[in-house]
């Protein structure tokens, strides 16, 4: 006997799936017992034994094959693979470590610089607009009626602090020198790309708000970030929107697109998305039990972490094509969208009212309607025609009765979500899925041969050295990206 959550994240590793994998078997499980005294907890009760025997076995009073570490009646008992397929495609945005980059008028700005004191610096020399970017968070996220930022910051890139004449040229200066120049901040007098002293108010105020704070972090390159994420933003910059989502502990579960031209706060998730059929796939049920299952929880508040929850999922194949995730994802962003200017609430208070057993206004019902249709749109792509899901009005996790003492006023965790024994079938369903696509990887990487494997995760191969121009040597170093 174990509380019910020990087919689920690091309690499942190292217990069930260990006896699984050494030989032991589960030949009977009830995953969710109400205990029958006052306490309002849920346990799981388990019949294990050392070694093999035939099945079938029981699980639930339902007679099935097997039982997995899961406890699910199918799939495998060993954690999802990372799939090759979902790399490079999902990043945690950057890490300042120093408000006093950015411009904010709230209340709370922890140092930062004045909205007004932003538009004097650009009004004064219009060059400063080249490094002040809207700033986005997972707070504007979540609270916005339209997910748009209020906030911006200075960012200077990776470039250098400033050029100095005791160098030699740069054009003459080999690469591993020039690599060592760019580390140490300074490049010499011909070097022709920005360096940040090119924006000396910008880097003034940096300099007076950021450097020395940050204790040992950076204080060789104070007026860079912390982590910049370039290769979030090299990967995103020719896209016309993205794909966002909050990285820290949420309610609910839910993605906006966004303009790629902004800095995002390592508080979201960016997915290097732009068309309909992403988004259908990533906001349906089936994605969010998935992440709900394989990210960390906190109540009923999910961390979103790329490497559990995306890396890992198994999209339908040729998603991308689909028309009718495409239609149904667009026809259901584009009316929550609209609903939430209407409303002039975010997406954090829409899914409140989503969620709410009590809420009955024609906006919400239509809003569950086209979940409900992007779901079924969603199983369709993957074959699973047989699946029949419907949603109900169910609590995430049992509380203890109030006292008559001290009643508690909390709201109950009510999700509009599909059963659990729906869920399972999904989740045990995926996790093959995700099985298959490995081992399809897998293949694929042996049959390449050495250097074409190289492209998905192999080895690379030795090259051989070439030689190259000063600007393409250049490009290797640093790329200046596009104004925002």
């Amino acid at each position: 006997m174990a509380t019910n959550t020990i087919s689920q994240g690091d309690t499942r590793h190292t217990g069930l799936r260990w006896i699984c994998a050494r030989g032991g078997t589960i030949y009977a499980a009830h995953k969710r017992y109400k205990w029958p005294g006052q306490a309002a907890v849920v346990v799981s009760v388990l019949h294990v034994m050392r070694g093999a025997t035939a099945g079938p076995f029981d699980l639930d009073d339902r007679s099935v094959p097997m039982i997995t570490a899961y406890l699910f009646h199918s799939g495998t008992s060993e954690d999802p693979a990372t799939l090759r397929a979902n790399g490079g495609k999902s990043f945690q945005g950057s890490i300042l470590l120093g408000m006093g980059f950015t411009f904010d008028d709230s209340e709370s700005n922890n140092g930062a610089s004045s909205i007004s004191e932003m538009h004097d610096l650009i009004a004064n020399e219009p060059r400063n607009a080249d490094c002040i970017f809207p700033y986005l968070g997972g707070e504007e996220l979540n609270e916005s009626p339209s997910q748009s930022h209020r906030r911006f910051a200075i960012n200077f890139l990776d470039w250098p602090l400033r050029r100095t004449g005791s160098l030699p040229r740069w054009t003459t200066a080999g690469l591993n020198e020039r690599r060592r120049w760019l580390s140490d901040g300074v490049v010499p007098t011909d070097y022709e790309g920005p360096v940040a002293a090119d924006y000396p108010d910008l880097l003034e105020i940096v300099e007076r708000k950021v450097k020395g704070t940050r204790g040992s972090h950076s204080t060789a390159q104070w007026w860079h970030y912390e982590r910049l994420r370039g290769d979030l933003y090299n990967r995103i910059r020719p896209m016309a929107r993205v794909l966002v989502t909050n990285a820290q502990a949420s309610a609910h579960h839910s993605l906006s697109f966004c303009s790629p031209h902004a800095v995002f706060a390592n508080s979201l998730n960016v997915f290097a998305f732009s068309d309909g059929t992403a988004f259908a796939v990533l906001q349906s049920s089936a994605h969010e039990v998935w992440a709900r299952f394989f990210g960390s929880t906190l109540e009923d508040r999910l961390r979103y972490n790329p490497t559990d929850c995306f890396e890992t999922f198994p999209f339908p194949r040729k998603y991308e094509l689909n028309l009718g995730l495409l239609n149904r994802g667009q026809e259901y962003y584009e009316f929550r969208a609209d609903l939430c200017v209407r409303n002039n609430e975010g997406l954090t208070k829409t899914y409140n009212r989503f969620h709410d057993p009590g809420e009955t206004s024609p906006d919400i019902i239509r809003l569950r309607e086209l979940h409900a249709a992007m779901d079924r749109a969603v199983l369709d792509a993957y074959g699973w025609t047989d699946l029949q899901p419907t949603c109900e009005f169910l609590l995430d996790y049992e509380e203890e009765e109030d006292s008559d003492e001290a009643p508690r006023k909390r709201k109950k965790p009510w999700r509009y979500r599909w059963p659990d024994e729906f869920r399972d079938e999904v989740l045990a369903r995926l996790l093959a899925l995700n099985a298959e696509r490995a081992e399809e990887e897998r293949l694929a990487g042996e049959s390449a041969g050495p250097n074409k494997a190289s492209k998905s995760g192999g080895k690379k191969p030795r090259k051989t050295k070439k030689k190259s121009s000063d600007k393409s040597e250049q490009a290797d170093l640093i790329e200046v990206r596009d104004p925002i």
